[in-house]
């Protein structure tokens, strides 16, 4: 195969780099987009395998992404889908690479934080296009000789055939043009002595690009005060990172701490329930399913997943590989509750063992869905409890496809927001503004303990005239109950 070289760099007048491709980098970033967006490296940030990048005096994050660059090899301008791919010449293997630290200045634009001399590098060798499958293709990145990044291009989000065409509706792809496709879950941080390797090739290893190396050094010249300089804040080390856990950084304060979750648990749904009414908050019960452990009571936050009615020409856009609901059910925490809108749509499944297995494995608290449940039996037995409209054996695709995560959604006749505060079991389910939460249930508890008070009185063959809601007499009588109570 022919090997990246000088010439091949020269030629390329264009770098243009698509920012979320693959389904595992979208349930990482949270977000799917829905079309492809893209943004323009300079030819000069282009190097060859072995060659050295300098991490910027004065940076801390550099960024690694491991993609497959597509090379342009005739001129594409207002290409159709099904012609596209035939103007690529080859595919190989890059490194997206850039710092965090300059992001803020940049405007989205990634010129400065993406542009640096070496930060594109390529190869080392070029696979002929017309040799492989653009949809049967491995990606694998390692760090210091550990595998980080591990996918294939068999579920893209924007197939490379539609990226090429895509692009050329504006802009006329020239001969030795690179596109470079997005990168999969796994990119993280790089720092100066790493070594960074890229290899792409077929499903079945052969051909494959080889490894593209990439060694990582310091740079000492550091940056004039006439430009931006560096600047990271806790947002940006956790998205070079990938997560927060992997920057190192705390988990943030939840406002379900575990006081208030221990309070929730401790006070009757009913009691709840006429405490929201009191606020006048009458419409946030998610009515009319069942439990599957109508034994259990959960409390946690709310995520979210949203069913449209099946369209055949959407759902197979949207309904197949690292769909919605998969990415829901795989991106679910511990504790969480995920809530389903299926539109009381009963005449399908909304989730089966398999998935409401991995919600469980992942510590979800419990799945609520106005909708189906298909292997009910396996279902039922799981530790998590499920709250569903009905069983019902068909498949997803009978009457929904899986459309977004993490949005306001209907469930049950009710609104539900990522981050809500569920409190489910067998007397109902309830959703919580968390930003009444506390005051909510400090009220409660103290409704429980005046209704204690009046059922220990009625049980002493006291009349509820008077006491039944309590007037100034008892009221007072109450305050010397508990009093004592609490000297007890």
């Amino acid at each position: 195969m022919e090997q990246v070289n000088g010439d091949t760099l020269a030629a390329a007048r264009k770098v243009i780099a698509v920012h979320i491709n693959y389904p595992s980098r979208a349930a990482q970033r949270g977000r799917t987009p829905a079309q492809p967006s893209y943004f323009l490296k300079p030819s000069s940030s282009l190097s060859l395998s072995g060659s050295a990048v300098e991490r910027p005096a004065g940076c801390e994050l550099l960024g690694y992404e491991g993609e497959i660059a597509l090379v342009i090899g005739k001129a594409a301008r207002r290409v159709g889908l099904e012609d596209a791919w035939s103007h690529v010449a080859a595919v190989t293997a890059s490194n997206d690479l850039g710092v965090y630290d300059l992001r803020w200045a940049d405007k989205g634009s990634n010129l400065r934080s993406k542009g640096g001399d070496g930060f594109t590098p390529v190869g080392p060798a070029l696979i002929p296009a017309d040799a492989v499958d653009p949809a049967k293709l491995r990606i694998r990145t390692w760090h210091n000789g550990q595998l980080v990044q591990d996918d294939t291009t068999e579920d893209l989000l924007f197939p490379f055939a539609r990226l090429v065409a895509d692009l050329s509706q504006l802009l006329t792809l020239e001969e030795g043009d690179i596109i470079l496709t997005g990168t999969p879950a796994g990119a993280s941080v790089a720092r100066p002595g790493d070594v960074l390797e890229v290899e792409v090739g077929t499903l079945d290893g052969s051909p494959t690009t080889g490894r593209l190396v990439t060694r990582v050094e310091e740079g000492t010249t550091p940056f004039a005060d006439f430009g931006a300089g560096p600047k990271v804040d806790d947002v940006q080390r956790e998205e070079a990172w990938g997560s927060r856990e992997a920057a190192g950084l705390p988990a943030p304060a939840s406002v379900l701490t575990p006081e208030l979750k221990a309070k929730l648990e401790s006070v009757a749904t009913a009691t709840l329930s006429s405490q929201l009414r009191k606020r006048g908050l009458n419409n946030v019960s998610i009515d009319g399913l069942q439990a599957t452990r109508p034994d259990r009571r959960v409390v946690g936050l709310a995520r979210t997943l949203r069913y449209v009615p099946n369209r055949e020409d959407l759902f197979k856009s949207h309904g197949g590989g690292f769909n919605a609901q998969k990415r829901a059910i795989d991106s679910v925490n511990e504790g969480e509750i995920l809530v389903m809108e299926a539109r009381g749509e009963k005449g399908t499944g909304t989730v089966g063992d398999i998935l409401a297995l991995r919600a469980q494995v992942r510590g979800a608290a419990a799945i609520i869905t106005d909708g189906g449940v298909r292997d009910y039996a396996a279902v039922a037995g799981l530790e998590m409890p499920t709250y569903f409209a009905n069983p019902h054996p068909a498949v997803l695709g009978r009457r929904h496809v899986p459309w977004d995560t993490d949005i306001t959604i209907a469930c049950g006749g009710t609104t539900v927001q990522p981050g809500d505060i569920i409190v489910a079991d067998s007397d109902g389910i309830l959703v919580i503004p968390p930003a009444i939460a506390g005051e909510l249930v400090e009220d409660c508890i103290r409704q429980e303990q005046e209704e204690a008070f009046i059922f220990e009185m009625v049980k002493q063959g006291n009349s509820v005239n008077g006491l039944y809601p309590m007037n100034a007499e008892w009221q007072a009588r109450y305050e010397d109950w508990k009093a004592g109570k609490s000297n007890d």
